[in-house]
């Protein structure tokens, strides 16, 4: 057996709920980087390819920040439905520079879970065993989450990781 490399994995998104296809990024990006011998011990932030195509957002990510996450971290990318990840790559001045440092994942098993139709089955009251872990399952019904009654509630609050960057001193993790 041959010794392990460790790694950290961060992953951002809205996870909201958290899904089975969430965790499952977690499984393909170590395996992925155990197989093709290229991990290190090193940080990188995990994503999908629904979150790479963000970058590309007119002002929703300051290019300082996607040069210091690509260059000095690197990303692992897992392949979500019809998004290329390629192609998100090979359009991004910054990403095409810092491409050695962006491993692509396929997923063969597609799953389509989707957050948004979770939240969406659950205001109406459908099932979503099986694609939630039981626990955030159980969870979601003790405080009564993504009830029509809670998504009217919030229905004009703007969650802060959705709102553009505005113009403010960009820090480096350094700092």
């Amino acid at each position: 057996m041959s010794a392990r490399i460790p790694l950290v994995l961060l992953a951002c998104g809205s996870f909201n709920p958290i899904t089975n296809q969430h965790m499952r990024l977690f499984e393909l990006a170590r395996d992925h980087l155990h197989q093709t011998g290229r991990s290190s011990p090193r940080l990188k932030l995990l994503c999908g390819a629904d979150f790479l195509d963000t970058f590309k957002v007119p002002g929703l990510w300051l290019d300082d920040h996607v040069e210091e996450v690509a260059g000095r971290f690197g990303l692992v990318c897992v392949s979500r439905g019809g998004l290329e990840p390629e192609l998100a790559v090979h359009e991004s001045e910054t990403l095409s520079r810092h491409w050695r440092n962006i491993f692509l994942v396929r997923e063969w098993v597609r799953n389509e879970t989707s957050a948004t139709e979770v939240r969406r089955a659950l205001r109406r009251g459908l099932s979503v065993k099986y694609l939630l872990p039981d626990s955030v399952i159980k969870y979601i019904h003790q405080y009564n989450l993504y009830t029509g009654d809670s998504e009217l509630k919030n229905k004009d609050v703007l969650l802060r990781p959705l709102t553009k960057q505005t113009e403010m001193p960009v820090k480096t993790l350094d700092d």
